[in-house]
C-alpha cells in the first residue's frame, strides 16, 4: 500500500529563511474564515484563497460537487505557517489554482485537535514524517491520498496540478490508494483488551526504565538529540520513580534536567516562562513561541520538585513562569489564553524569529553600565551565549555559589545586582513590538494552567496562587461546563463553539480533584466526579475497553482516534485512568478501578522498550506496586493540618478532609468532638488516628 501511495507524493521541505512585512490596514480579498474567532484562522481571513472552516455542511457540499479537499492545517504561533502563508496564500497565482481544483479547508490544529490527530498519522504514514503547516489534499468525503508540510510556490502549484489532473483521469486508481490508507489509519488506531496478562511489576518497571536511562543526557539533562523538547511528564515520572523507588541516580537526572533547563535560554530570564523547545544539545536557543500547554506543565512539574528538594532555583522557576503568565496570559475573565508567536517585528519592521528576545552586546553594555561584567558572566555574553549575528540569547551554565566566588562578592548581593539588570531589561524590552497573541482559550490546556496553580500554592503556600486558581476554575465552570455536564473545546470574547474532546475532560478532572485536595471544597471533587461519568458515558469504548478521543454525539470522521502515546502533553487516555484510580479511592463502588487496571493492561506491553512515551501511565504501575494512601483529616483544624501535609511531596496519595463527618466514605464515622484527627488509610482500611501531621507523615 505504501508504494503505492507514495507514486503519488510531493513532499518538498526547505529551510528557506524568509522574512514577513506587516499586514496590510486594508484588505483586497475577503473569504469565510472572517466568520471565526480563531487567531490562526483570522490571520487567512484575506487570502485570496477561498478558505472555510471545516463545517458538515463544507464537507457535504464537497461530495455533492465531487470536489477533492485542500485540508491546511496550522497554529498561530507556527513560524513556517506564516512562511507559507506569505510565500502561497497570499499570492493570487497560487489562490487561482487552489479555488479552481478544490473545496479549501483551514483548520487551527489547536481548536481540531482530532482532525490534526488524523490527517498527522496520514502525513508520517506517507512520507514517515510530520510537522505543521499540514497539508492534506483528500477525497470528498475526507480520506486523505496526498500530504506535504512546508512547500515552495513553484512546487506547490505543480503538485496541486498534477493531483487535480490525476483525479480528473485516473479517479478509480487515486480512490484505491486512499481506500488502502485509510485502512492503515483504522489499524494502527486498533488497541485490544489484555485479559491474560499479569499487573506489570516493580521488577520490570525497573528493567524498562534501566533501558531508558541509554538516552540520558547526564551532563545537559534531557535525552541526547536535538531539539531538545521539555517533556514534563517524562520528567514529573521520573521524579516520582526516584523517590517512590529510592533510586537517587535517577534523582540526580531530573535535578540536572531541570537545572538545565531553567539555565538555558528555553527559559525566558528577562520575563519568565518558557518557550517551546530548544534547537540546540544545551537548551540555548529557543524555538521563541511561548505555549499554555508547556506553562502550566512545567509550573507543577516545577512546584513538585521543589517540595521534594528544597532547591531554591526550582522556587524561582515557578514564580517566574507564573509572573509571565499572568501579564501576558490572563484573560479579565479568569481564563488564559493560548500562546504567544515566536515572530515578532524587528528594527526595521519585518517579521523576525525571536525579535522580540535577543540582545546585542552593545545594547546589553549601554544599558547596565556598571553591572555589565557580573551580567556577562552570569548570563555568558560570549561565544556559549552567541547565537547569529551580533544576537546573544542570556544562558546560565554556572550556580549562584560560582559566580559570587569568582567576583568576591556574597550570594544575596550577586541576586540583587542580576535583579536589579534583569528589570533594566524588561523595561527595556517592553519598548520593543510583542509577539502576537493567540487569544482563543481553550479548556485543556486550562486544565493543566490550572493544575499548575494548584500545584505552585501547594508546594510554595502563596495565596496569590490559590486565588487565581478559583479564579480560573469559576471560569471553566461558568463558561465550558454545559447543563449537561458536558464540556467545551473553546471561548473567545464570550461564545463557545466545539465541543470538548477527551484530554479537556481529562484535564479538568485532574485540576479539579487536585483543587479539592488543597480546599476541601466539595463542589470541585463532585464536579470532577460528573465530568468523569460523562466521559464514561460518550466516550468510553466497550470493546477496547479504553476511551475515543471524540464523543458519540460528535460528527463522525473517517477515524475515532484512540490516543494512548504521551507525548509533550500525556495522552488522554492515561490521565483518565489516572483519574479513574484516584476517584476510585474515593468512590469505591462505582467501579473506576477496575476500568483503570484494565486500562494500563491494555497498553503495558508497549513498556519495555518504550517507557519514555508512556511515562504517564507509568504512575499506575508505580501507584499498584507500593502503598498508595488515602489521607483524611477531621475536625475542627482540618484545613489548617492539611495545608501541612500537602506541603510534603508524596505523590502516593490522595488528601481529604473535612471539619465533620463528610459525604465521601473516607470520612464517615470517623469525628471525634474536640479533636482534629489524621487518618492514613490503604483502600479504606486505616491505621490508628493521628493528631498531627509530622505523625501521620511518619506514617506514611
Amino acid at each position: 500500500m505504501m508504494k503505492k501511495v507514495l507514486f503519488f507524493i510531493v513532499i518538498v521541505t526547505a529551510a528557506l529563511s524568509c522574512k514577513q512585512k506587516p499586514e496590510e490596514v486594508s484588505h483586497k480579498h475577503t473569504n469565510a474564515l472572517i466568520h471565526e474567532t480563531s487567531p490562526y484562522l483570522l490571520q487567512h481571513a484575506h487570502n485570496p484563497v477561498n478558505w472555510e472552516a471545516w463545517h458538515p455542511d463544507v464537507l457535504n457540499r464537497a461530495q455533492e460537487e465531487d470536489k477533492l479537499l485542500l485540508i491546511s492545517i496550522g497554529y498561530a504561533a507556527c513560524h513556517w505557517c506564516h512562511v507559507m502563508e506569505k510565500e502561497c496564500f497570499e499570492d493570487e497565482e497560487v489562490a487561482k489554482v487552489m479555488n479552481e481544483h478544490f473545496i479549501n479547508i483551514k483548520i487551527d490544529r489547536e481548536e481540531r485537535p482530532d482532525v490534526d490527530q488524523i490527517y498527522m498519522d496520514a502525513i508520517q504514514m506517507i512520507s514517515g514524517q510530520g510537522g505543521w503547516p499540514l497539508n492534506i489534499v483528500a477525497l470528498p468525503d475526507g480520506r486523505p491520498f496526498w500530504g506535504a508540510t512546508y512547500v515552495p510556490k513553484e512546487n506547490w502549484i505543480k503538485s496541486l496540478e498534477q493531483l487535480a489532473e490525476l483525479y480528473k483521469t485516473d479517479k478509480p486508481r487515486i480512490t484505491g490508494y486512499a481506500a488502502d490508507l485509510a485502512n492503515g489509519l483504522n489499524a494502527i488506531n486498533l488497541v485490544e483488551t489484555d485479559t491474560d496478562s499479569e499487573q506489570y511489576s516493580q521488577e520490570q518497571l525497573d528493567a524498562a526504565v534501566q533501558h531508558w536511562t541509554q538516552y540520558f543526557d547526564t551532563f545537559l539533562g534531557g535525552h541526547k538529540r536535538a531539539p531538545k523538547f521539555m517533556m514534563p511528564n517524562n520528567w514529573d515520572f521520573l521524579l516520582h520513580y526516584a523517590t517512590t523507588a529510592q533510586k537517587p541516580e535517577i534523582m540526580d537526572f531530573v535535578d540536572t534536567t531541570l537545572t538545565r533547563m531553567a539555565y538555558g535560554g528555553i527559559y525566558d530570564h528577562v520575563g519568565g516562562g518558557f518557550s517551546r523547545y530548544a534547537v540546540d544539545v544545551k537548551w540555548h536557543v529557543p524555538h521563541f513561541e511561548k505555549m499554555l500547554y508547556d506553562n502550566g506543565q512545567l509550573v507543577s512539574l516545577y512546584a513538585k520538585a521543589y517540595a521534594a528538594t528544597q532547591n531554591p532555583l526550582y522556587k524561582d522557576v515557578v514564580e517566574g513562569t507564573l509572573e509571565f503568565v499572568q501579564e501576558e496570559l490572563l484573560d479579565n475573565s479568569g481564563g488564559f489564553y493560548s500562546s504567544l508567536d515566536a515572530d515578532s517585528l524587528d528594527e526595521h519592521g519585518s517579521l523576525e524569529e525571536g525579535a522580540y528576545y535577543v540582545w546585542t552586546e552593545a545594547e546589553l553594555t549601554k544599558l547596565l553600565g556598571k553591572n555589565y561584567d557580573l551580567f556577562k558572566a552570569y548570563f555568558n555574553i560570549n561565544s556559549y551565549g552567541h547565537w547569529e549575528d551580533d544576537n546573544y540569547v542570556l544562558i546560565r551554565d554556572k550556580s549562584d555559589l560560582e559566580i559570587a566566588e569568582q567576583f568576591n562578592i556574597k550570594i544575596s548581593e550577586l541576586k540583587t545586582t542580576i535583579n536589579e539588570s534583569l528589570s533594566v531589561l524588561k523595561k527595556e524590552r517592553e519598548k520593543r513590538s510583542k509577539p502576537r497573541l493567540d487569544d482563543k482559550i481553550l479548556t485543556s490546556w486550562n486544565g493543566l494552567m490550572l493544575k499548575g496553580l494548584v500545584d505552585a500554592y501547594r508546594y510554595l503556600g502563596e495565596e496569590a496562587y490559590l486565588d487565581l486558581a478559583l479564579k480560573n476554575a469559576a471560569f471553566i465552570e461558568r463558561e465550558m461546563v454545559k447543563k449537561d455536564n458536558s464540556l467545551y473545546r473553546n471561548h473567545k470574547e464570550g461564545k463557545s463553539s466545539i465541543n470538548a474532546f477527551l484530554d479537556d475532560y481529562a484535564t479538568v478532572i485532574d485540576a479539579y480533584v487536585a483543587l479539592y485536595e488543597v480546599t476541601f471544597d466539595e463542589q470541585w471533587l463532585g464536579l470532577a466526579k460528573r465530568l468523569l461519568d460523562n466521559t464514561k458515558e460518550h466516550f468510553f469504548d466497550k470493546a477496547s475497553g479504553m476511551f475515543f478521543y471524540t464523543s458519540d454525539e460528535d460528527q463522525s470522521l473517517i477515524r475515532r482516534t484512540i490516543e494512548v502515546d504521551d507525548n509533550v502533553i500525556s495522552s488522554s487516555n492515561s490521565m483518565m485512568a489516572i483519574n479513574l484510580f484516584k476517584l476510585h479511592k474515593l468512590y469505591p463502588d462505582e467501579g473506576y478501578g477496575s476500568l483503570s487496571e484494565q486500562m494500563l493492561k491494555n497498553v503495558q506491553k508497549d513498556f519495555d522498550r518504550r517507557a519514555q512515551s508512556f511515562s504517564n501511565w507509568l504512575h499506575l504501575v508505580l501507584y499498584q506496586n507500593h502503598n498508595f494512601y488515602e489521607i483524611a483529616v477531621i475536625g475542627e483544624d482540618y484545613r489548617t493540618m492539611g495545608s501541612e501535609l500537602a506541603q510534603t511531596y508524596v505523590p502516593q496519595s490522595i488528601l481529604v478532609g473535612s471539619q465533620s463527618q463528610g459525604n465521601l466514605e473516607l470520612l464517615k464515622n470517623r469525628e471525634v468532638p474536640g479533636k482534629t484527627l489524621i487518618y492514613v488509610c490503604i483502600e479504606g482500611a486505616c491505621k490508628l488516628p493521628v493528631d498531627s501531621a509530622g505523625e501521620a507523615l511518619e506514617q506514611l
